[in-house]
């Protein structure tokens, strides 16, 4: 009998290079996940921050209740942040990409700039913020973005993670990648020849090799050096055309827009015929 695909795991990120949040059910919006990296912090010059410069962002701990995020930290008091998206608009930069923020406030200022010791703003990503995806990759398929680095949504494979951590000397959890949907029923590697993962009303589309940067080799828990596997992962998963080392698989939105993925769904599977084996 053949193994069911299934979507084991699903995470949210609000905040981007904080801490994930698991979710049980989630609801695609147009930009990714629902309040999906919809919040950032910035330098002074409103460039983005990220893991690879500030680790301790692993120490914020988001929560999304009915009419706010809510913030973690230890040795720090909880910040609320409202909802409703009010605040005056702020140039913010992802990577190559001018972006408008809406800044959070001064509370959130003081509180973020406490946490990561040194001045910064939280903005949210403005509600008429023109951002998309690669159309060398995304096509013409819609694709537009919030504050992730580059797609939607991150599709990971726990069958890859097996064979990965069986040639690392200490095994490391999958949320040192960042997924949003984590699968299993796979062979190692196989998401690679997908096409188009389907789940429920969703349909996403697989477009581009997720290329991977240092922050796989920091506890997600503690933003502390820990076990790297992009030495292990080099020796067998590095390409040439993206000149660098991947790890799962960047998707875009075909349908399903306003609909729910819940965790434990079955996945209907497409492969790309030209792609080459893994």
């Amino acid at each position: 009998m053949t193994t069911p695909v299934t979507a084991v795991e699903l995470f949210v990120y609000p905040v981007k290079s904080a801490r994930g949040v698991a979710k049980a059910r989630v609801r695609v919006g147009a930009s990714g996940f629902e309040c999906d990296r919809q919040w950032m912090l910035v330098d002074a010059q409103g460039t983005f921050l990220s893991q690879r410069t500030h680790p301790q962002l692993t120490r914020i701990v988001p929560e999304i209740t009915d009419d706010d995020l809510v913030l973690h930290a230890a040795g720090v008091p909880v910040l609320r942040v409202p909802l409703d998206n009010r605040g005056e608009p702020l140039p913010v930069r992802v990577w190559k990409d001018a972006c408008v923020g809406v800044d959070q406030g001064a509370a959130a200022h003081e509180w973020a700039s406490r946490v990561l010791g040194q001045a910064v703003r939280l903005v949210r990503a403005a509600p008429d913020m023109e951002r998309a995806a690669n159309v060398k990759f995304a096509g013409t398929t819609p694709a537009p973005l919030g504050f992730a680095d580059g797609y939607p949504l991150l599709v990971c494979n726990r069958a890859s993670l097996e064979d990965l951590n069986q040639r690392l000397p200490w095994r490391i959890p999958i949320e040192r990648f960042r997924p949003n949907i984590v699968v299993s029923g796979l062979p190692a590697w196989a998401e690679d020849r997908i096409d188009t993962l389907a789940l429920g009303a969703v349909t996403l589309r697989l477009v581009k090799p997720c290329t991977r940067c240092s922050i796989p080799s920091l506890d997600p828990n503690t933003g502390e050096r820990s076990t790297d596997p992009l030495p292990a992962l080099r020796k067998f998963r590095f390409d040439r055309d993206l000149r660098g080392v991947t790890f799962g698989e960047n998707a875009v939105i075909e349908r399903g827009t306003g609909c729910e993925i819940e965790r434990g769904a079955r996945c209907r599977v497409t492969f790309d015929t030209l792609a080459p084996p893994a």
